[in-house]
């Protein structure tokens, strides 16, 4: 009878907790969890997780502290020298100096290696043999420069790797509004400017297929989940079909700090699905509008460049044809 009496009040106290968690969660007008406001989703922590650090999963303090030290230098932009190379060196933008950056300074809290915790290993599964064929036709088309459409969708200005969906942290504009109504959640990213209307519904549709597909919302307890399909172009996601399945998770972890957790599955790119997660933390606004590329000079030059090569009688990289 004492245990009975002992489990009882137990789990009378843990009740009382999880109400009064639950109680503690800020709520809209129509009782959803209030997730709206301006947060930023940078992070020092990769996406993959490093080759030098294959065997680690968690950094300790110390480790991390050094870690950030190293790749804070490394990619700081004004210690680079220019004639080393191009935007692979390291990751960003060769003729912008680190003032024009917003990447993140730190690791996320738990000192993770990777944002991607499935697969166990911390990095992407790699591509299938139709996902290599068709990033194959990809690189074909980005090196013929025949026109725009041959162009990546980053350089089109049209949707971008960091801004997703899913939300990848990048080199900056790592910055996104959340608005919430009874029927739609608004996802506004500062990259590339674009808003996703997401609306609360069972079915997709296929009646306008966008660029970053079709996504729809529904509530499992205190969690958004929002479900996205039927993608327009095939350059997204990381090297994902149009095909591709991406769910993600939002929910509050306290006053200031959501948490953000996807999934993708792809038969066309990867024989497995992966999972990232990582915080969204609450930051001051404004959202910027970002103006990629003003007008897309960038691409007329891109295309004009190969043009003249092309006249020259060599290959769009300025070497001589064979």
């Amino acid at each position: 009878m004492s245990r009975r009496m002992l489990t009882l009040i137990l789990a009378c106290g843990l009740c009382a907790n999880s109400l009064a968690q639950e109680d503690d969660i800020p709520r809209t007008a129509y009782g959803h969890p209030d997730l709206q406001g301006i947060y930023t989703y940078r992070t020092l922590t990769p996406l993959n997780r490093p080759a030098e650090l294959a065997e680690k999963t968690v950094l300790s303090e110390e480790e991390a502290s050094e870690w950030q030290a190293y790749e804070n230098r490394r990619q700081n932009r004004d210690l680079i020298i220019d004639s080393v190379g191009g935007a692979g060196y390291p990751p960003g933008v060769i003729s912008y100096n680190e003032f024009w950056y917003e990447r993140g300074v730190e690791t996320v809290s738990d000192r993770r290696t990777s944002l991607i915790y499935d697969p166990p290993e911390g990095r992407m599964p790699p591509l299938n043999a139709a996902g290599r064929e068709r990033a194959a036709v990809r690189a074909e088309n980005r090196r013929l420069s025949i026109g725009p459409e041959g162009r990546t969708l980053a350089d089109r200005c049209l949707m971008s790797g960091g801004a997703g969906p899913p939300l990848v942290p990048g080199a900056y504009n790592n910055n996104i509004q959340i608005v919430q109504t009874p029927d739609h959640v608004m996802i506004l990213n500062e990259m590339i400017h674009r808003a996703r209307i997401i609306r609360f519904d069972d079915e997709h549709q296929t009646r306008h297929i966008k660029w970053d597909g079709d996504s729809i919302a529904r509530w499992e307890g205190d969690t958004l989940v929002i479900s996205t399909r039927h993608y327009y172009y095939h350059d997204n996601g990381r090297g994902a079909s149009a095909e591709m399945v991406l769910e993600e998770r939002i929910r509050r972890l306290n006053q200031d700090t959501l948490d953000y957790d996807f999934t993708i599955q792809d038969p066309l790119s990867w024989d497995s699905s992966w999972s990232a997660r990582f915080p969204l933390r609450r930051t001051d606004g404004p959202i910027y509008e970002y103006a990629c590329h003003e007008g897309n000079h960038g691409m007329v030059g891109i295309l004009a460049g190969w043009r003249r090569y092309e006249s020259m009688g060599m290959n769009g990289d300025g070497t001589p044809k064979d």
